[in-house]
């Protein structure tokens, strides 16, 4: 792979070998999506997973917002 950029190499690569956070697979809002746990029934949400298109558009399911969810 090449990576043409401007930018310099220690900002491109900044955090590449840190550990990721964990990651939850969760249904809320009638949504499935990969939330990282912040508090026992609360995330934040990284990614949608299954969800209709119109839930993207929804500012509640954007990338970094707080929600509540069922533990399963």
């Amino acid at each position: 792979m090449t990576l043409y950029t401007s930018m310099p190499l220690e900002i491109v690569l900044e955090g590449f070998s840190e550990e990721m956070e964990p990651l939850q697979e969760v249904w809320a809002m009638g949504v499935k999506m990969l939330v990282t746990p912040v508090a026992p029934g609360m995330g934040k949400i990284v990614r949608l997973l299954e969800c209709s298109l119109d839930d993207y558009l929804n500012p509640r399911l954007n990338p970094g917002m707080i929600i509540n969810y069922d533990y399963v």
